[in-house]
């Protein structure tokens, strides 16, 4: 009897301690499903506020100057355009970033210390362009047209420059401008 007993008595321990058990997994369970929940919700709100912050950081064009196209035969105006300028080094590294449109009537000008072969790249910058390269007299000396969005492959000039010219793809073409042509800008409001 008390054999059967103390068997008995075994068998309730076992079977708290199951139940004891099974709660624990089923609790462990729950809170890691709940905290999977919680985890994709916190991604989706960080990414949907990291988008609203590109979108109110936005940069937007400044005017700083005018820049003329002159073609190379005739010496006449082909088109001209407002400016913004980039003179420093971060200037230079933003560039048009983080723009997602830009009137035919704008670019930028970025203006280097000396005359050397100089490389762009595409990151973080979601309009395709025309980058047009110019020598130390002003003249084009290659251009770049249509250039990838968000590429970071590099976009060499080919000749030594000192100025690089960014508009929106399809502007050479679209004006007929070409190596050989010459650019006089004029620069106002800077700093």
């Amino acid at each position: 009897m008390a054999k059967r007993n103390r068997n008995q008595f075994k068998r309730q321990q076992n079977l708290k301690r199951k139940k004891i058990r099974n709660r624990f997994f089923r609790v462990t369970l729950i809170i890691v499903i709940l905290l999977g929940i919680y985890l994709i919700f916190q991604k989706n709100i960080e990414e949907k506020s990291i988008d609203k912050s590109y979108n109110q950081f936005e940069a937007f064009f400044k005017k700083e100057g005018r820049l003329v196209f002159i073609c190379n035969n005739s010496n006449e105006t082909i088109q001209r355009i407002d400016i913004e300028v980039a003179d420093n080094d971060y200037e230079r590294a933003q560039g048009l970033m983080w723009r997602y449109s830009m009137s035919d009537s704008v670019g930028m000008l970025f203006i280097f210390d000396y005359e050397k072969p100089r490389s762009f790249w595409m990151k973080n910058t979601y309009i395709p362009l025309d980058i047009i390269f110019l020598n130390v007299d002003l003249e084009i000396v290659s251009i770049q047209k249509f250039t990838e969005p968000l590429s970071e492959l590099s976009i060499p000039s080919y000749q030594p420059s000192k100025y690089v010219i960014e508009v929106n793809a399809g502007f050479c073409d679209k004006y007929g401008i070409s190596e050989g042509d010459k650019v006089k800008f004029e620069l106002s409001n800077l700093n």
